[in-house]
């Protein structure tokens, strides 16, 4: 992905040229390709392209439109033939993305985000009327963060120079913290206070001494698609699904993919397999990678994607995991990392990656994220319930629960009362054990972060929309947050087909029974793909979620995080306390099951804090 920075004095004083070769400099490995630089008088725009497609090679960015706007974009545009349609008197089949977008920008203005379909992050510096506009895609894929005060704003595609190059220590975000210890915080956030993020399907506009953010397109509660047979469902499901696989095909060199093994990578294989074959594509190759780790008993990918590459034709690169490498001996940060999730690269398995995407000519990976999510991979009834009691369809509530009562061997009104109870306050409903903080947290810190540490609980709403369709939100919501944790990698572009507008926007509005069945967990995903997917992977069961293998790692490096534990820094932000810590490590030590997941971040935020705490990026506690 293609990178910028930006920095705009409102006071009128120029910018200091020191601080923009450090920014440059920062930058630049993330867009090796190309560079561009807008600089006049008190702002300065700079730009470090990464292409992956024959336009953007023939872009120049930062772009300056005819009526003097500057347009920087970071983005692939996917309904390009339909705004060139629209824009016919101004563009040609031939013009480039961010021409494209530019047009659009001066036809409709900010109304023109909505019509933008594809996973991209622009700014826009209007100097007639001395403003700036940042927007993301609705999903949220690029990022795009700023700070500003009242002399100030500065914008960048990555975090570091915002943090490092600030002149000043951060005060620690408790509630990026808390939603990094759970299910991930909210998309807005960053670890510092002072620095944001733009949220996805928004645009933040900033001009001096005024802030504002607004959100310029939502999903359509009232869509609806409704057909009389399956089968008119399947074709459909097929179209949309080639279509998201089709878009993220859009590349002039060989695209990567990930092969877990999983319905969810496979299907994107398989599809995009399809797609080449009959020369519906502009990548040249596609190839695979798969990773593996045989000590592991409940991680047996290898049958499942060793079997699609053999209906390919074709074997893939293999790369072992090693999750003891995950920790290292004296767990501090080599470097700075902005965030606790961002990856040193240090690892052998990255390093074999990096390695692969080189040789390879790769230079974007195709993700499953979010699959599970969308098509019904947690089958269960309870929204279809839910639906039908809003409508009050009592009696085929009535048939519902008692088919699925069978299905999974549970009294029918344990289900109703499940279904119910969503639609009441937490507080009221209770917290499900896997959303509780984990024990080790401090209870000031638990008590003021209560609702992030749950993960953004929220109950079922009646009278507003259907509950399946807000529980598609939900889910949308949180991989929304978990995209937004990821860093942006240097060396290739991640797409993601699952998460694709179209597709997203066809899945929600399909009846849920289309979905998940009594028996059929992704009913419709299953169906519509046979002759496509190898009937092995469509039957396979769901995988497990690997746990042994933390734990032994964990388990291997006791002594180290014992005595750890006994100088936190966690525990002096208030955060973690060390005795129920320490326990947690016990009970690894001793082969009892703790919440790993949430012991594996905890370490890591103690080891990234540990980080910042040396370089003085930390604002001493008051």
């Amino acid at each position: 992905m293609s990178v910028q920075f930006g920095k705009w004095n409102f006071d009128g004083k120029p910018l200091d040229r020191d601080y923009l070769e450090k920014a440059r400099a920062l930058i630049a490995p993330y867009g090796p390709d190309d560079d561009g630089a807008y600089l006049k008088g008190n702002i300065s725009i700079l730009y470090h392209a990464f292409h992956t497609t024959k336009e953007s090679r023939r872009e120049t960015q930062p772009h300056i439109s005819a009526s003097g706007t500057v347009i920087t974009w970071d983005g692939r545009l996917d309904n390009r033939a339909e705004l060139i349609r629209q824009l016919r008197d101004v563009l040609t089949i031939d013009s480039t993305d961010v021409s494209i977008v530019a047009a659009a920008y001066e036809e409709w203005g900010t109304s023109c985000f909505a019509k933008l379909i594809g996973d991209w992050a622009l700014s826009v510096w209007d100097p007639n009327n001395r403003s700036l506009i940042l927007a993301k895609d609705p999903i949220g894929a690029r990022h795009l963060y700023y700070s500003f005060d009242n002399n100030q704003v500065s914008w960048s595609t990555i975090l570091d120079p915002l943090v490092l190059f600030a002149g000043r220590s951060f005060a620690l975000n408790e509630e990026y913290i808390a939603g990094w210890l759970s299910f991930f915080p909210a998309t807005h956030l960053t670890p510092y206070v002072g620095i944001h993020s733009v949220p996805p399907s928004s645009s933040v506009r900033l001009e001096p001494g005024r802030h504002s953010v607004r959100k310029y397109w939502e999903f359509d509660p009232g869509k609806r698609i409704r057909y009389r047979t399956d089968g008119e469902y399947e074709e459909h499901f097929r179209s949309v699904f080639a279509e998201a696989v089709r878009r993220r095909l859009r590349s002039d060199s060989p695209i990567l993919a990930e092969l877990s093994g999983g319905m969810d990578s496979s299907s994107i294989v398989c599809m995009a397999d399809t797609i080449i074959a009959r020369g519906a594509a502009e990548a040249p190759r596609l190839d695979t990678i798969s990773y593996y780790d045989d000590s592991e008993p409940n991680w047996n990918e290898r049958p499942y994607f060793a079997k699609i590459e053999e209906e390919r034709g074709c074997t893939g690169c293999h790369i072992r995991v090693d999750y003891q490498e995950s920790f290292r001996g004296d767990f501090v940060c080599d470097g700075f990392a902005a965030t606790p999730a961002t990856d040193n690269g240090n690892s052998e398995a990255t390093r074999q990656f990096k390695a692969r995407v080189i040789s390879q000519g790769n230079r974007v990976l195709l993700s499953g994220t979010g699959g599970d999510e969308v098509t019904g991979g947690v089958p269960t009834p309870v929204p279809q319930l839910e639906d039908l009691f809003a409508r009050v369809q009592l009696m085929d509530l009535a048939h519902q629960l008692k088919v699925w009562a069978l299905e999974k061997r549970k009294p029918w009104f344990h289900l109703f009362f499940e279904a119910m109870k969503r639609f009441l306050p937490p507080s009221l409903a209770g917290i499900p054990e896997f959303r509780r903080p984990a024990p080790w947290m401090q209870r000031n810190f638990v008590k003021r972060h209560r609702g992030v540490l749950s993960g953004y609980a929220s109950r079922v709403k009646l009278f507003i929309s259907r509950p399946s369709f807000q529980e598609n939100l939900t889910a949308l919501e949180m991989l929304r947050r978990q995209l937004a944790c990821i860093g942006p990698p240097a060396d290739y572009e991640k797409r993601y087909p699952y998460l694709d507008r179209t597709f997203l926007e066809f899945m929600y509005a399909i009846p849920r029974e289309q979905l998940v069945r009594p028996g059929q967990r992704r009913s419709l995903m299953r169906r519509s793909l046979v002759g496509i997917v190898p009937d092995q992977i469509l039957n396979r069961k769901r995988k497990a979620f690997v746990a042994r293998a933390p734990m032994s790692a964990i388990a291997a490096k006791w002594t180290t995080l014992s005595a750890m534990s006994r100088d936190m820094v966690s525990n002096s932000r208030g955060i973690v306390e060390p005795e129920g810590f320490r326990e947690a490590l016990e009970k690894i030590h001793h082969g009892q099951e703790v919440p790993i997941m949430a012991l594996i971040r905890t370490i890591g935020v103690e080891a990234w804090l540990r980080g910042l705490q040396q370089r003085k990026l930390l604002r001493d506690l008051v």
